[in-house]
């Protein structure tokens, strides 16, 4: 079993890259391996050659099959990152945009349907947000991101859901309690990658839910520390679209 970790954040001593650390240290760093797309200097931009490539079914452009290649390897793929605008970073959209493309993420059959290529890859999502989970789902954020996300890239690729677990309200001055959402979170990943019985306490339980359909759901929420990016709508006090800071 291998696992490649994702993470879009430009901070190496962010909570992104403190869970992405900790999850290859349950899962075992043999057979895993971390991809930091900011520390790797990865170009999000869609550039002209990309589209010529997607109008032509060209060759992708090599920094792109590189990353292809990375996921072809891999039966897990987990993304970690921190929620801004309700969404993942813009590395991380990029990212998508450019390596989730047709003729490898997915073909056209003759009557033009799309037919899912990646069915060999189960991929589970770390979201880190600012958010408390309530106010979150209240706004309807919760919906938006499980069908943009879940259903818009992963189901549309044909990769099988694994776990969603959301780090609720990481901008806490409660450290201890964002650390054990932390944990609690990496632990449910891990634990679906390797197999064993997630060790989750029962009150932290309710950070990764199950999701009709499919392995796994969690509730938006917030991440430690990044600059705020500001909302849209009625918003309680608390809450904050980006993801973390420190």
């Amino acid at each position: 079993m291998s696992t490649l970790i994702v993470t879009a954040h430009p901070d190496p001593d962010s909570l992104t890259h403190s869970a992405a650390r900790r999850l290859r240290e349950l899962i075992g760093t043999e057979g895993s391996a971390l991809a930091h797309l900011a520390q790797e200097g990865f170009d999000p931009r869609f550039s002209p050659g990309d589209r010529r490539t997607y109008v032509t079914r060209g060759v992708p452009d090599p920094a792109v099959t590189a990353e292809q290649r990375r996921i072809d390897a891999a039966d897990h793929l987990v993304l970690v990152f921190p929620v801004y605008w309700w969404s993942v970073p813009a590395l991380l959209k990029g990212w998508i945009d450019r390596v989730f493309i047709a003729g490898w993420a997915f073909t056209y059959d003759d009557d033009d349907r799309v037919v899912p290529q990646l069915g060999r890859v189960t991929a589970h999502l770390l979201p880190i947000s600012g958010t408390a989970a309530e106010s979150f789902a209240r706004h309807g954020y919760t919906q938006s991101f499980a069908t943009q996300i879940e259903r818009g890239v992963v189901d549309f690729c044909g990769m099988r859901r694994g776990v969603t677990a959301f780090v609720h309200d990481s901008e806490s001055e409660d450290g201890a309690r964002v650390a054990r959402d932390v944990e609690a979170a990496v632990t449910a990943i891990a634990s679906a990658i390797t197999g064993s019985a997630p060790d989750v306490p029962a009150n932290l339980r309710d950070q990764v839910q199950a999701v009709p359909g499919s392995a796994q759901e969690g509730v938006p929420a917030r991440e430690r520390g990044e600059q705020h990016h500001g909302g849209e709508g009625e918003q309680d006090e608390a809450d904050h679209p980006e993801g973390e800071q420190a």
